[in-house]
């Protein structure tokens, strides 16, 4: 017998640089044991998928994401990470990164002691396995908080962020780059081996080219709360300055995101990102709120109780003033939205989704592609690209 033994087949293996049709994927003892073709003799005992002509593909990598299935990561508790964490497995995500926005100290402590508790939890066996935590606000430009809370915005000191960075789970590390302290903020982070990103900020070509020397490689969802060429003459005169904007753009060294849920940009702009910034230095994230697969309604963001009202109304997020408030989508929707803007090979969209932003999170060893050796965070898709089943470390999920 072989109980411990998933073999996927009849359908087609979405592998980093191609598709590989007619495959046969083996998960064995957590791991991804064979990749092949259809047709080998079968293990007594294993379990048998049949995708029905769809994909396998890498389980999705979501390193910016606020809260789903009506639960904030702010929120504190152990059951509002799990609830969040859940309600994106059912998406595709299997690794994830539950990213703090503005809030007091004390938010922000007990938002990663929560987080801290149930990655630790070896009885836990369902939703997607927390990563480390992005340390996102509170550290925000004060004319680019966005649908954040701005009384929980201020400027980096060493006395507050060392605390975040003592507890060993952050991972991924936000500052605006204009701010008294973000340099500082980004030595620390790059010590600590983070992911240093700029975002919620007005910086100018020349803040950004410092920071990157401090060790900032990343901006947040690209186009969203940053600066652009309008925005820094507006805060510093002429003549004008380039933005971060272009700074992406220009330096190969640096990563950008986009969030393709078809509401915060257009179909050109995504393909604009794709072309311009390609799918080895592009990731696609949620920057979901806590809306995923709830009705619409006036909802929190952040902090159950001192966070921002928002709106959803079904397909995003809005802000008292119209402004966007984060999306309301999981990742499998971004993922349709960008391979229809785009026309962009399905394996180079499915690798925005995980393998690029695994790299970016030095965590591509264990996960983010399929490959023999890898954890087996696996999912089956339709050929519509519809989450049918998903695998963490070998173990299905309820999809």
């Amino acid at each position: 017998m072989n109980s411990d033994c998933t073999i996927i087949q009849n359908a087609t293996a979405i592998l980093p640089d191609r598709l590989l049709p007619d495959a046969r994927i083996v998960l064995r003892a957590g791991r991804i044991a064979e990749i092949g073709r259809t047709g080998k003799r079968v293990p007594m005992g294993a379990t048998i998928v049949n995708a029905q002509g769809g994909f396998v593909s890498p389980g999705f990598v979501d390193i910016h994401v606020h809260g789903g299935g009506g639960a904030d990561f702010m929120d504190g508790t152990a059951s509002a990470v799990r609830t969040a964490c859940c309600a994106h497995t059912r998406h595709g995500t299997t690794t994830i990164f539950p990213t703090t926005t503005t809030g007091s100290p004390d938010e922000i402590h007990a938002m990663i002691a929560a987080c801290r508790e149930v990655r630790d939890d070896s009885k836990l066996v369902v939703g997607a396995r927390i990563a480390g935590v992005h340390l996102y606000g509170p550290f925000f430009a004060p004319d680019k908080v966005g649908c954040h809370s701005s009384a929980g915005r201020r400027d980096p000191t060493s006395a507050e962020y060392s605390g975040y960075f003592a507890t060993g789970l952050v991972r991924i590390a936000t500052c605006a780059a204009e701010l008294p302290g973000a340099l500082g903020f980004y030595r620390m982070a790059r010590r600590q081996r983070c992911l240093v990103t700029c975002g919620h900020s007005n910086a100018t070509w020349t803040e950004m080219d410092r920071a990157f020397r401090a060790g900032m490689r990343h901006v947040d969802h690209f186009w969203c709360a940053m600066s652009s060429v309008p925005s820094v003459r507006a805060r510093l005169g002429t003549p004008m300055q380039g933005s971060m904007e272009q700074y992406v753009l220009m330096n190969d060294g640096m990563t950008t995101e986009v969030i393709a849920d078809g509401q915060h940009l257009s179909p050109e702009l995504l393909t604009f990102a794709y072309k311009l910034i390609g799918p080895k230095r592009l990731l696609l994230v949620t920057d979901a709120s806590r809306a995923v697969d709830l009705p619409p309604a006036h909802y929190m963001f952040g902090n159950c109780e001192t966070g921002t009202t928002f709106a959803h109304d079904g397909r995003v997020g809005r802000a008292p003033d119209g402004g966007l408030a984060s999306s309301s989508m999981g990742m499998d929707h971004m993922v349709r939205t960008m391979r229809a803007a785009t026309a962009a090979p399905l394996w180079e969209v499915i690798r925005m989704a995980s393998l690029t932003p695994a790299e970016r999170a030095g965590i591509s060893h264990e996960v983010g592609s399929l490959a023999v050796g890898k954890r087996a965070d696996v999912l089956v898709l339709s050929r519509r690209l519809i989450v049918k089943k998903v695998f963490i470390g070998g173990v299905s999920q309820s999809a």
